[in-house]
């Protein structure tokens, strides 16, 4: 089982593992060039989007418009045109103007850089404003999406019934230095080979510190 007496040991190994596969979207986004609204951005277009697509319609749309005050001045069908094929092109493409206007308006066109500023825009919730928060901003916070909710429950390090459970359960358990890293190093690894269904777990180097919880079978 992962814990606290563990716990830098295993991020280790899976950061090691990491290096092999191709990062996620955002985080791509983020490297390229650290900027919170793209970040932003980006991450609405990957809510429930595989990355491939949310790659190529943040290049779209990218290519259009970089900052609020261009994003918001796109009419919405070009908007939509641009970011499809993602899931829910067209409401994502009403949040994101509003999110543009709202910067612009309420914001002098910044990205807040606060947790409760952030969860104030349409469509972000704690997943996103950390996500922006980390990946945007460099600042502390513990970005927890599927990946990070199973793999953490799956390891035994926490045992929660939802993603703003495990949220809070990491932030007040894992040291405070992996806050940053861990979403990257999580969905990564989640996407690669600690899968929901059937993981790797005969090529996984966690595997003799894995709690194994909620596997029924594995590869």
């Amino acid at each position: 089982m992962v814990t606290n007496r563990n716990i830098g040991e295993v991020l280790r190994i899976v950061a090691r593992e990491a290096r092999r596969f191709e990062r996620p979207s955002v985080s791509r986004i983020a490297r390229r060039k650290r900027d919170p609204f793209l970040v932003l951005i980006g991450c609405i277009l990957s809510l429930r989007t595989k990355d491939e697509t949310t790659d190529a319609a943040s290049a779209r749309l990218f290519s259009l418009a970089r900052t609020p005050e261009s994003l918001a001045r796109l009419p919405l069908r070009t908007i939509e045109k641009a970011i499809y094929p993602v899931g829910f092109y067209r409401k994502k493409a009403l949040v994101v103007r509003e999110i543009s206007r709202t910067l612009l308006r309420e914001w002098g066109g910044t990205v807040p850089d606060t947790m409760d500023d952030l969860l104030t825009l349409k469509g972000v919730g704690r997943k996103t404003a950390n996500l922006v928060l980390t990946e945007g901003h460099g600042k502390y916070g513990i970005c927890v999406d599927v990946h990070v909710h199973r793999i953490a429950n799956r390891w035994g390090y926490v045992r929660t019934r939802t993603p703003n459970e495990t949220e809070a359960a990491l932030r007040a358990k894992l040291p405070r230095r992996h806050w940053k890293s861990i979403n990257l190093l999580l969905v990564t690894f989640g996407q690669n080979l600690c899968h929901p269904v059937s993981p790797f777990c005969s090529l996984c180097k966690i595997a003799p510190f894995c709690a194994r919880f909620g596997v029924a079978r594995s590869r």
